[in-house]
């Protein structure tokens, strides 16, 4: 799980809730509208379905729990398992992999590895994986842009939530003490609206984004060393060419490794 999101978003919530109810204890039902509440949660909600197809929509809560639910992935730890196959395919051949990926825990390192043992042309094995890294990269911003959309809509349904309240509140001008609490009311759904998009929906979009890009390092990281390991670099230079994405501090020449 991760936490930071989790922690995140009731560290929003509850701090925003806080306030609330202790700026103006004695007001704070106040801020609790179900009218409003219904405007900007399913407005946005029919608008979001408008803008995606029902199949992509129907995945919203799987896309969610991909930015709530996450495995920590080591990029130290992926470079050193194609590394260790580079050793294998220098000492035993190449054909030796076919039982050494068997268990691989990344699906991806035994497809490309498969396609070496084959015999697959090198250039047709690259042009697979990078299709596939294309396809895994366009599946993520589909699952991102149900956020976005929701994080788009829910702040002018909030808008317009005001604008009914305030037609409301125009028609009861006629009772000077009626103008404040229409007025309060009026603007809870663009406090509404606003909390959706920058409490919950803009951030899991932006989570989103850091998972892709998570993912895609892990699997160019994949390709960059299933190509290595085909052409029959020696295991250090597979090892060099792969720390390359690693940050300076956290690479290390293969003599300091011995030390």
């Amino acid at each position: 799980m991760d936490l930071a999101t989790l922690i995140g978003m009731l560290l929003g919530f509850g701090l925003v809730g806080y306030s609330m109810v202790s700026s103006a204890a004695d007001k704070a039902p106040v801020f609790l509208n179900a009218p409003s509440a219904m405007i900007v949660i399913g407005g946005a909600i029919a608008s979001v379905m408008m803008a995606a197809p029902l199949s992509r929509f129907l995945k919203t809560g799987k896309f969610f729990s991909k930015a709530i639910m996450h495995k920590d992935q080591s990029v130290e730890k992926l470079i050193n398992e194609l590394v260790g196959y580079a050793e294998i395919a220098r000492r035993d051949g190449i054909l030796s992999l076919e039982s050494a990926t068997k268990d691989a825990e990344e699906p991806f390192i035994v497809q490309g590895i498969q396609m070496a043992v084959d015999g697959t042309d090198p250039e047709l094995i690259e042009d697979i994986m990078t299709n596939e890294l294309e396809s895994i990269s366009e599946r993520h911003e589909q699952g991102k842009s149900v956020f976005d959309n929701l994080g788009k809509y829910a702040p002018a349904y909030g808008m317009i939530g005001t604008l009914v309240g305030l037609v409301v509140m125009l028609l009861n001008m006629n009772d000077p003490s009626k103008i404040g609490p229409s007025m309060a009311v009026a603007l809870i759904t663009t406090l509404y609206g606003s909390m959706i998009a920058n409490m919950f929906a803009m951030p899991i979009a932006d989570k989103l984004a850091v998972r892709s890009e998570e993912e895609l390092l892990m699997k160019t990281i994949i390709i960059k060393g299933v190509m290595s390991i085909q052409s029959g670099d020696n295991p250090r230079i597979v090892e060099q060419k792969l720390k390359t994405f690693l940050p300076p501090s956290l690479r290390k020449s293969p003599d300091e490794g011995d030390q």
